[in-house]
């Protein structure tokens, strides 16, 4: 079986989000659930709107809405750990782009990977529910370039 895999970019991350593993996020196999996990980069994009000073309605302009996801399950979260999500950006057109997360805990002094994931994210207009080209101030955040 092929398995789905996501390459980082070397340069720094856009955000770093720190996520404490809930009771409600452990399954009946006693770790992080897959459900869970997309609830995770859900709320570490969240929060990086949130520092740039928008949500998913309203980003620039636009809204954003997820096209596709993939998350690629690299090791076991438990209660008590504390995720630490590393958020990049990259694939641009001029209407998408992808936010690839690496999901990873410390967990006696040792590193360790939970998921890789990736959403295709589109820049949305949910009054004429048409995709619309993403405002240029988000783009620079998302690039980088807005200070």
């Amino acid at each position: 079986m092929a398995r789905v895999k996501l390459k980082f970019p070397n340069e720094n991350p856009l955000h770093i989000i720190n996520i404490p593993v809930r009771i409600s996020d452990i399954n009946y196999g006693g770790h992080l659930g897959n459900d869970a996990v997309l609830s995770v980069i859900h709320e570490a994009r969240m929060q990086l709107l949130a520092q740039w000073g928008f949500d998913e309605l309203n980003v620039g302009g636009a809204g954003l809405i997820m096209a596709d996801v993939m998350i690629a399950y690299k090791g076991e979260g438990f209660y008590g750990d504390t995720l630490d999500v590393k958020i990049f950006a990259e694939e641009f057109t001029d209407r998408t782009f992808d936010l690839l997360y690496h999901i990873s805990t410390t967990r006696n002094g040792a590193k360790t990977d939970i998921a890789h994931a990736k959403t295709g994210m589109a820049t949305f207009d949910y009054q004429t529910r048409k995709i619309v080209p993403i405002p240029e101030i988000l783009e620079k955040h998302l690039k980088g370039l807005a200070f």
